[in-house]
């Protein structure tokens, strides 16, 4: 057997558990392969204890314990620092609980915003020189520390409760979709509920970054006086909040 032969089947076992490849081995090593085994399993969850202590709560003990080890069977660390491990555990917790949604969200929540904090610097543009651009032809950018998703249940109420250890709301759907954003601004990372046309028109800017052509999008949706006004609103928002961090000019 070579040299990476061996390297090959020591990271199958202890990644996935199967003794078979490392028989011969285990002989010789005794117990010290388990602790090893062990040891490299209490890692993984004490990093997702770490990540997701919101999500530890509204979990319990041990129904989180449960989704971490699951989560450690579907998802070997892929990457060189382990800060991004529970970057799936959203999709680990949709498996293992599949008809809790508030929990898939809430997870996704608490790993972006820790994902944003850690994303590329990036300051606000000015507002003193907003009346020199030319909006009809200004491409937009946003900031790289944005994440979205969609959001269908109450999540965003949870999460701010968790977070101020304040009386928990009852999870429930919500009447129609809406929108989850996250971003940083300098060393402070905020957390926004937004309907379900601002959180399209910010994934259409991030697609295109055309104003002009989001202008005629929320006109085709809304009407072409209502959909102008719609767009210096969100744009006007979207300023205020330090989401966009530049813009250019279409050549």
């Amino acid at each position: 057997m070579t040299l990476a032969q061996m390297q090959a089947q020591f990271r199958a076992w202890l990644v996935e558990g199967n003794d078979a490849p490392m028989r011969n081995v285990a002989r010789h090593a005794g117990a010290g392969l388990d602790v090893y085994q062990n040891n490299y399993r209490a890692q993984l969850v004490g990093c997702l204890e770490t990540s997701f202590p919101q999500v530890r709560k509204w979990l319990g003990e041990e129904n989180f314990i449960h989704a971490a080890i699951s989560h450690i069977g579907r998802q070997p660390p892929h990457a060189w620092t382990l800060d991004v491990y529970g970057s799936a555990f959203d999709e680990t917790l949709k498996a293992v609980f599949p008809d809790n949604p508030d929990l898939h969200e809430l997870a996704w929540i608490e790993y972006a915003v820790s994902d944003a904090f850690v994303s590329a610097d990036a300051s606000p543009l000015s507002l003193d020189g907003l009346t020199d651009i030319d909006w009809g032809t200004a491409r937009i950018h946003l900031t790289p520390s944005l994440r979205s998703r969609v959001a269908t249940t109450n999540a965003e109420a949870i999460w701010s409760a968790l977070c101020a250890e304040q009386t928990l709301p009852e999870s429930e759907m919500l009447a129609e979709a809406r929108g989850l954003l996250v971003w940083r601004v300098g060393y402070a990372t905020w957390f926004k509920e937004v309907d379900a046309l601002e959180h399209a028109a910010l994934l259409r800017l991030q697609r295109d970054a055309s104003f002009e052509s989001l202008c005629e999008w929320l006109a085709v949706r809304l009407g072409e006086d209502e959909g102008v006004e719609k767009a210096g609103a969100l744009l006007a928002s979207w300023l205020n909040a330090g989401l966009i961090v530049g813009t250019e000019t279409m050549q």
